[in-house]
């Protein structure tokens, strides 16, 4: 895909993108050395020795940091939702919004579970998006304000979680991964918050019209991005580019949240290097989404609620990683005899 100039908003956008810096090899050598001297077998606890040495190569450091871990959550608005395409009235986006922020959701319990923080940025709730299967949903200075808006969310945490809350935001998921990586538009379609079967065929002629009205600017992910998006999801993309430029490790939540950093992958192949996927959703495309993108999710666990709450309950185990790493103690300082050379 292309990604030519145009001296337009998205230019500062792309050229961030150009400048992202890689992972810090150093610190990955101190974490395998580190890791060699463990009281325990090589190799003994899996997945959680390799994310412990993601984490020191993103946050650019040894030991890797783990005690301010937060979860944003962002919540849009989308007119796609007149074309009948989800189960519950776009009311309820504000109301959830209240809901987190009364301590009332799921999100706020499993953050206490784990000592998370939680912020929520409500995104002009009481103006929906327009229509993609009539207009662009954004223009484009509105799309590169709301990815700079979503850049603030990285400030004071040492790990991101990326989670959103809108109604209707399958669909517009559904529209991005079509319009980014082809196929049908029923590939890229499920349930969502429990549509029936008819709802179902309805997201998926939307998703289907949507893209073939914007087919003409489909080879820019940008322009996927503000013409099938909307604003929690053009946050998102900009939390995870910010997240990457602040060396700040991302644990994506489901489908949603991983069709806004997919937008990112779309322009730069290894743009997600630094960012891990938190479950995988019970939303079926998702799966198809992680393969496309070459992430492994940490938890499986039959969950498809967004809110940030798969993210969030990966969180503690990323924390148990680095905690793992930082405070076992080494065969020499525990004065254990370790394995016979």
């Amino acid at each position: 895909m292309t990604n030519a100039a145009t001296g337009l908003p998205f230019d500062d956008i792309r050229n961030l993108v150009k400048d992202i810096p890689g992972p810090d090899h150093d610190a990955v050598a101190a974490c395998r050395a580190r890791e060699g001297q463990l009281t325990k077998p090589p190799g003994a606890l899996g997945r959680l020795e390799s994310i412990s040495e993601w984490l020191c190569a993103w946050q650019a450091q040894h030991p890797p940091k783990s005690e301010r871990v937060v979860v944003a959550v962002f919540a849009g608005n989308h007119g796609v939702v007149a074309q009948g395409v989800a189960a519950y009235p776009q009311e309820v986006t504000a109301q959830m919004v209240a809901n987190f922020q009364n301590d009332g959701a799921a999100v706020n319990q499993i953050c206490k579970s784990f000592d998370l923080g939680l912020k929520v940025f409500e995104l002009a709730l009481e103006k929906p998006t327009r229509d993609i299967t009539q207009d662009a949903a954004l223009d484009e200075a509105e799309c590169a304000a709301t990815m700079a808006y979503g850049m603030e969310a990285t400030e004071g945490c040492d790990i991101l979680c990326v989670g959103e809350m809108g109604i209707g935001n399958t669909t517009i998921a559904a529209a991005i991964c079509h319009g980014l990586f082809g196929g049908e538009a029923q590939d890229w379609v499920g349930p969502g918050t429990g549509v029936d079967s008819e709802g179902l065929k309805r997201k998926a002629d939307a998703v289907r019209r949507a893209v073939a009205l914007h087919k003409a600017h489909l080879d820019d992910p940008l322009e996927v991005l503000r013409r099938l998006g909307g604003r929690e999801l053009a946050a998102m993309a900009g939390a995870v580019l910010a997240a990457r430029l602040q060396r700040i490790p991302v644990i994506l939540d489901g489908y949603v949240a991983t069709a806004a950093a997919a937008v990112l992958f779309a322009m730069r192949p290894d743009a997600l290097e630094h960012c891990v996927a938190g479950h995988l959703s019970a939303e079926p495309a998702h799966r198809r989404l992680l393969e496309k993108l070459g992430l492994k999710p940490v938890l499986e666990l039959g969950m498809r609620l967004g809110e940030g709450s798969g993210a969030a309950m990966a969180a503690g185990i990323v924390k148990a990683a680095a905690k793992l790493h930082s405070g076992m103690a080494t065969f020499a300082s525990a004065g254990v005899s370790n394995k016979e050379a």
